[in-house]
């Protein structure tokens, strides 16, 4: 079997040795009958859709609930030199106090009302994401930055800031939009560890050590966690909670696109450079494979997906179809050029793919509903992607 690296040099870049494939049809049902109007893609066509994915894909998330409970840490009335007003809080997730996720909220001082709002999952902690001195340095398991004297898996006071044009915080409420954003190892430390760490254990049934083969995996857990943090924003009064967006980078974006697909609150779904098992299409094989995913980051997704490694066009759904569970929703899917590991003209396909469900469902509302923009440069977010969905974001919510 291939090492996670092996499959990584041996992956395809080349255009021409694309497999010829056939994309199913968003608009089929499995039985074969089209969808021809909105009645029966939400009563019959989006949950067939939906079960396809929860079961063979990012697995099923448990339906028990836990308690959750807020506490405000702190507020800063002068955040980014007096244009916002910062709001820490800390949900505890389940019966003890060692659980929890920290949000870190920017909302616009000034405005006549509340505030439409963007909602992601940081990579590094809430500290990185602005200077603002009062944010403290994460306590949660970290990836290593050893050339920031990150070691151990615990952050450090050097990289706090070090994610400010990742976020763009200030930019956003020049433009009258609050964020939120929540470190995802809070939710679920990104490394295999048979899911002992977390929050998974808090769902167990008596005798249970893992996830069953087809319950969900990380990206399934982060996802949660953003529906949870939608709850707790649909209580201020300075956030208009119709209107979140919820944004991701990269396995983040990935992220982004099930926690839109289960979660219909979400108001707009925005996909950054999301790749294989996000928005670019599964069956293309080019750039990151399921096999690389599966081997690589055995966490991340179902147990069940793992036997569609090397299978791309064995899946009777492609990504195509999870920008569907977005619809009629606004959606926007951004590449970059070099960013050939998740196969940007893959992304821009699944945009035009699901073109004809946002038709259906749109009418003619469908075009400004889907966004895509493909910048120079590689895998990253940066202002440029956020200006164009701010851009996009003025279209469709205001």
């Amino acid at each position: 079997m291939e090492t996670a690296e092996e499959i990584r040099q041996n992956a395809n870049y080349d255009e021409s040795k694309v497999p010829a494939y056939t994309l199913p049809d968003p608009l089929l049902l499995p039985e074969g009958h089209p969808v021809t109007d909105a009645a029966t893609w939400f009563e019959k066509a989006r949950p067939a859709t939906y079960l396809l994915f929860e079961t063979l894909m990012y697995g099923r998330t448990p339906d028990k609930n836990i308690p959750i409970r807020a506490e405000v840490l702190r507020t800063n009335p002068q955040a980014l030199g007096g244009k916002a007003t910062t709001l820490q809080t800390r949900l505890y997730l389940g019966e003890r106090s060692d659980t929890y996720m920290d949000l870190l909220t920017f909302l616009p001082n000034g405005a006549s009302g509340p505030v439409p709002l963007f909602l992601g999952l940081s990579f590094s902690g809430n500290h990185t994401v602005s200077h603002e001195p009062d944010v403290p340095v994460t306590e949660s398991w970290v990836r290593d930055l050893p050339d920031l004297g990150q070691v151990n898996h615990r952050a450090t006071e050097a990289t706090r800031g070090i994610g400010t044009e990742n976020w763009q915080a200030e930019l956003l409420v020049e433009r009258g939009y609050g964020l939120t954003t929540i470190y995802y190892g809070d939710i679920d430390p990104d490394f295999d560890d048979g899911f002992q760490n977390g929050i998974h254990p808090l769902f167990y049934a008596e005798g249970q050590t893992r996830p069953g083969p087809g319950e969900w995996g990380s990206i399934g857990a982060w996802a949660w966690g953003l529906s949870r943090a939608l709850d707790y924003l649909e209580t201020l009064p300075a956030v208009d909670a119709k209107k979140v967006a919820v944004i991701g980078h990269s396995r983040l974006g990935k992220t982004a696109l099930w926690a839109a697909a289960q979660d219909q609150r979400f108001a707009l779904a925005i996909s950054n450079n999301s790749g294989s098992g996000g928005a670019a299409i599964g069956r293309r094989m080019f750039g990151e494979t399921y096999a690389h995913l599966n081997t690589a980051f055995p966490h991340w997704f179902s147990q069940t997906f793992h036997a569609y490694s090397y299978r791309e066009a064995d899946l009777p759904f492609d990504q195509h179809q999870l920008l569907a569970l977005v619809a009629p929703r606004p959606l926007y899917v951004a590449s970059a050029s070099e960013d050939l590991w998740a196969d940007p003209y893959g992304e821009y396909l699944a945009t035009e793919h699901v073109r004809p469900v946002y038709n259906l469902l749109a009418g003619e509302d469908a075009a400004k509903r889907i966004g895509y923009h493909k910048r120079p440069g590689g895998h990253d977010i940066n202002r440029y992607d956020w200006e164009r969905y701010l851009d996009f974001a003025d279209a469709n919510l205001r």
